[in-house]
């Protein structure tokens, strides 16, 4: 009996690693594809956050990426983008995992028929927790990311060459807390997104079809895309705030004291829609995000 037992969880083990590898090798896939849409986000995003940034200031994503491609390159289009990979891989990996885990924990004996409250609620948490986790072991990878992806200096060189001198460089001013730097309202952000993200794919996957298993890839795709679309909106306020206090470490002289001094100077320098900005490239960049899912399902299927 144990020997049976033992064998059935080695085999959920492996059907899971396949699946997570899968989903990891997906998002790095379209991460590179859409590396330029990421980076172009993330200075619009920043620019008015960044002394250095505002001096080259970009009125929207068109003329940014005019000036990007001038002045820096067609390849600086790909800038951060090693970093993304290095987290996306494990990232999108370990989020699969322990979403999994999660709702294993959280919907043990739940019927989604006869208890659909606590069958969506235990999919918001177990969406929360896992990017939660996720988020505390992969945080100073895409914290490079950010910083890679926005970096330049006023002679157009650029201060980092790469993953380990960013990373090295913050390490050496401001400790392992810089490497953290914005890593409470990040926790906010994903707990919040990821919650929305997947207590809606889940919950809509599971009780709006009667064969949520062989749903079509472009079907899970589109269902995908409008929960991420949704929920990265909402979040969006609180990804800005936590990108803006990336920016600040390192510095000697910190241009926010907190994330609730991010938040206040935001609104009262730039009005709500500084919270925003960047926000349409992003809906556009999230289309990785629901091909990553689709595809993570679809090959469980053949799994």
């Amino acid at each position: 009996m144990s020997d049976c037992a033992s064998t059935s969880q080695s085999a959920e083990w492996l059907h899971l690693v396949k699946g997570c590898t899968a989903g990891g090798a997906a998002a790095a896939i379209s991460k590179t594809t859409l590396a330029p849409v990421d980076r172009i986000k993330l200075i619009l995003q920043l620019q008015n956050g960044s002394k250095l940034l505002m001096q080259q200031k970009y009125a929207g994503i068109y003329d940014c990426l005019v000036k990007i491609h001038s002045e820096q390159g067609i390849l600086s289009l790909w800038r951060g983008n090693s970093a993304s990979i290095a987290r996306c891989f494990p990232s999108y990996a370990l989020n699969f995992a322990f979403r999994d885990y999660y709702r294993l924990l959280f919907l043990a004996g739940v019927d989604k028929n006869r208890d659909r409250s606590r069958f969506v609620l235990g999919n918001i948490a177990a969406g929360g927790a896992g990017g939660a986790t996720t988020l505390c072991i992969c945080y100073p990878l895409d914290f490079a990311r950010t910083r890679l992806a926005v970096d330049s200096k006023r002679d157009g060189s650029m201060r980092f060459k790469g993953i380990g001198e960013c990373m090295s460089k913050i390490y050496s001013k401001d400790g392992i807390g810089g490497l953290y730097r914005g890593f409470i309202v990040s926790l906010q952000f994903v707990v919040v997104s990821r919650a929305i993200f997947f207590g809606l794919f889940d919950t809509l996957r599971c009780t709006s079809v009667t064969d949520p298993k062989n749903l079509s890839f472009v079907a899970t795709w589109c269902l995908a895309q409008t929960c991420i679309v949704t929920s990265s909106l909402i979040g969006y306020p609180m990804d800005t705030v936590r990108r803006r206090l990336m920016m600040d470490a390192g510095k000697k002289e910190k241009q926010y004291k907190g994330s609730l001094d991010c938040w206040r100077s935001i609104l009262r320098n730039e009005g709500p829609s500084g919270f925003f900005r960047g926000a349409l490239t992003n809906s556009f960049k999230t289309t990785s995000g629901a091909m990553v899912l689709a595809i993570y399902y679809e090959a469980q299927k053949y799994m």
